[in-house]
């Protein structure tokens, strides 16, 4: 009972007293710890559907984790210590587990394993501020068929402030610079048709030697978080997917946005105005952003419902109509004229729900409607033409933890399919990308997949994963000297021409794609990684009757001081 009062103490003080309110990264594995501990019923409200998460939201988590300490395996618990040891402060509002390299030079404990390291920390009851270093070295190569033979050396430093101000305004900056230490041009390309964050590098890409990135913000929120304004650049993902998003993924890179949340009870809402880079087969659009509402509702503890809209506004500097954080996307669009004489502008919008049928199994269904069209729902033409006004993707999942009675695995399982022409637009300006790069799913317009990922903790810091995936994909693009003649709709770039012929699933140049990636991070001192992946792909080009294979290999070290 007195353990009981004191969990419900931290959590009240750390929620209304001492708020620390900057954003945990979508990239960090504390997620995919917390999915598990939901799945087995441990924390019961918790939603994977719209992250990042705050800390003092995960930090509110791991206390009720710590509470039912004697439900959780041997592997789970040493995992929650070091995340109890990561948030302390987030937690107890203390340093007392944490080490300062300019407060406590002398000591010099950078290879401590039991307590969390920064270059500097400060804190008093107004004032929060942590200052961290990152770096890594990264060898990558590549032997097969499709980009051929490559091998480069990457190195990356840099650094990352973040704090809360008078329990009210969390702050964050994470800014690196990057240099190729070794490798050719074709090496430099094979880097950047292999990662996002380097094809939205304009340096690496011209210069073909150096790469920045960085990301930050300043959030305000209320006592609890019942609402919250976020301003800047973070990653950020909506839905359900267990192995990849169908509405707002990590498939390219963090884009600017200012970003409004309401939280009560059962019930979540986002809105979201922000600026995308984009271009039109080649050539830079001055100005494209994108508005977003997500609504998250929690039924029951085994129930949740998502409905998502997004509209891509192209040519367009800015627009208060879709600054408006309560209306419905399709519809201001047109009444604020933005279509017209043509349709410029490209609405989405998705569906999705999830269920936990028994506990450590969960089940997601997710449906993506990029066009529709009552009229023509089954029947794909349109005055006798070809029609094109209704174009989906969908998506299956399941996800069990401790499967086939073995602890600390999770498995998932996932059925994606996409029409063709979805995401894409005809103007080729307002298509669903940003960088030129899918801002849902991997997977290209007239395409499924089927995928299933493994993944487990040897123990507390060795988690290794394996991830097999047969994907189907075709398209084709009929030019006659600088006119369409034919586009089948598989080019998330291409949108033109999707009136010209009626589309059908898989029609043009068909490809099957195996891919088969295993990977691991083990952690031997805490906050020093290394990271190596393996990836071999498998191209069946049935439309030429070739076959290609590529073999990747990615290893890297890296520290988060």
């Amino acid at each position: 009972m007195k353990k009981l009062l004191l969990i419900i103490f931290i959590i009240l003080l750390s929620s209304q007293v001492y708020s620390q309110l900057e954003y945990v990264p979508v990239s960090h594995p504390v997620y995919d710890y917390l999915k598990r501990m939901s799945l087995k019923e441990i924390i019961p409200d918790y939603n994977s559907a719209s992250l990042p998460l705050s800390r003092q939201k995960i930090s509110e988590y791991l206390v009720i984790i710590e509470s039912s300490n004697s439900k959780i395996s041997r592997t789970d618990a040493k995992i929650l210590t070091d995340y109890l040891v990561e948030f302390s402060y987030d937690i107890s509002k203390t340093l007392n587990k944490s080490y300062s390299l300019f407060s406590d030079f002398k000591s010099f404990s950078v290879f401590d394993n039991d307590r969390q390291k920064y270059l500097y920390t400060f804190s008093d009851t107004n004032v929060s501020f942590f200052w961290d270093a990152t770096s890594f070295v990264s060898q990558r190569s590549s032997k097969g068929d499709s980009l051929g033979n490559n091998s480069i050396l990457l190195g990356e430093i840099g650094t990352r402030f973040r704090g809360t101000l008078f329990n009210s305004v969390g702050y964050y900056l994470r800014m690196s610079n990057g240099q190729k230490i070794k490798g050719e041009k074709k090496d430099i390309d094979f880097a950047i048709a292999t990662n996002p964050k380097f094809k939205a590098n304009t340096k690496f890409t011209y210069e073909n030697n150096n790469f920045d990135t960085y990301e930050g913000y300043l959030k305000y929120s209320t006592p609890n978080e019942w609402l919250s304004i976020v301003a800047g650049k973070e990653a950020l993902t909506y839905g359900f997917g267990y192995i990849d998003k169908l509405f707002l993924s990590t498939n390219s890179v963090p884009f600017s946005f200012l970003k409004l949340d309401l939280n009560y009870k059962s019930i979540k809402y986002s809105f979201l105005y922000g600026s995308l880079k984009g271009d039109s087969l080649g050539r830079d659009i001055a100005n494209k952003n994108i508005a977003t509402h997500r609504l998250d509702v929690k039924a029951s503890s085994k129930l949740r419902f998502g409905f998502w809209e997004s509209l891509i506004i192209a040519d367009n500097a800015f627009n208060f109509t879709f600054l408006n954080p309560f209306s419905f996307l399709r519809s201001a669009d047109y009444n604020a004229g933005e279509n017209l004489p043509v349709n410029k502008n490209n609405a989405l919008m998705g569906f999705d729900f999830e269920v936990q049928p028994v506990k450590n199994v969960a089940l997601q269904a997710s449906l993506l409607i990029d066009d529709f069209n009552f009229a023509t729902l089954f029947n794909n033409n349109k005055n006798g033409l070809p029609g094109n006004d209704n174009r989906f993707g969908f998506q299956i999942g399941t996800i069990w933890t401790d499967a086939f009675t073995l602890p600390n695995v999770t498995a998932s399982l996932e059925y994606t399919k996409l029409d063709p022409f979805v995401y894409s637009h005809r103007t080729n300006k307002s298509q669903y990308t940003n960088w030129t790069l899918p801002m849902g799913h991997h997977l290209s317009p007239n395409s499924d997949e089927i995928a299933l990922k493994l993944t487990t903790n040897i123990y507390n810091r060795l988690n290794v994963s394996l991830t097999l995936q047969h994907q189907r994909t075709a398209n084709k693009i009929v030019m006659s000297g600088d006119t369409l003649i034919a586009n089948y709709g598989g080019n998330i770039n291409r949108g033109d021409g999707d009136v010209v012929r009626s589309n059908t699933f898989l029609d043009g140049d068909r490809t099957d794609i195996d891919n088969v990636k295993f990977g691991f991070t083990f952690q031997p001192i805490r906050q020093f990684f290394i990271d190596f992946e393996y990836q071999f792909i498998f191209y069946d080009l049935i439309y030429s009757s070739r076959k290609l294979k590529d073999n990747y290999f990615f290893g890297t070290i890296r520290v988060d001081f």
